[in-house]
């Protein structure tokens, strides 16, 4: 999984030269945050316990929050290795594309649903901040590096990666 924050795009790298590309709603000013972790673990329908941080800043959040439909953790939750971060869905679909969250990759319930189903634990996620471009070290040899700008779209959702030069 590659999430370019600048965009507020998540692509699954499927290989070949191709991902699926979902829009997704990034961390607001001041929660930003890059780097790569790992799939840890998955949750459907997940409760969350608002952070003593988040609390402090809003004081009407509950302590825990079952999982449902009015859960702001909405259908589906992928979490980040031991980081507070992860993948999840939304019961504001509205901040999809913007820089909304404190610092969590939020994505409509549809499409963490999807991703939810194609992942395993152990995925790669790596968060490029700002434009940057992905490093060859930020790979092992087995995965498949995204080379650039997208340049031909197959079907909704399915991009390839490469160079406009070679669309020829």
């Amino acid at each position: 999984i590659v999430i370019r924050t600048k965009e507020n795009r998540l692509y699954y790298v499927l290989g070949n030269g191709r991902a699926v590309m979902y829009r997704v709603a990034t961390a607001k000013k001041g929660f930003e945050w890059k780097g790569t972790h790992k799939v840890s673990s998955k949750a459907k329908w997940p409760s969350w316990s608002p952070p003593a941080e988040m609390r402090e800043r809003h004081p009407e959040l509950p302590v825990y929050m079952a999982g449902g439909p009015k859960n702001p953790l909405g259908a589906r939750a992928i979490y980040l290795g031991s980081s507070i971060y992860r993948i999840h869905g939304t019961n504001a679909p509205e901040s999809i594309g913007k820089a909304a969250s404190s610092g969590c990759i939020r994505m409509i319930n549809a499409d963490v649903a999807d991703l939810y189903e194609r992942v395993p634990t152990g995925t790669r996620v790596i968060v490029l901040q700002n434009g940057a471009e992905l490093e060859g070290d930020q790979f092992d040899e087995e995965d498949e590096k995204p080379r650039g700008r997208r340049r031909k779209r197959r079907k909704p959702g399915f991009f390839l990666f490469g160079s406009l030069e070679d669309e020829g």
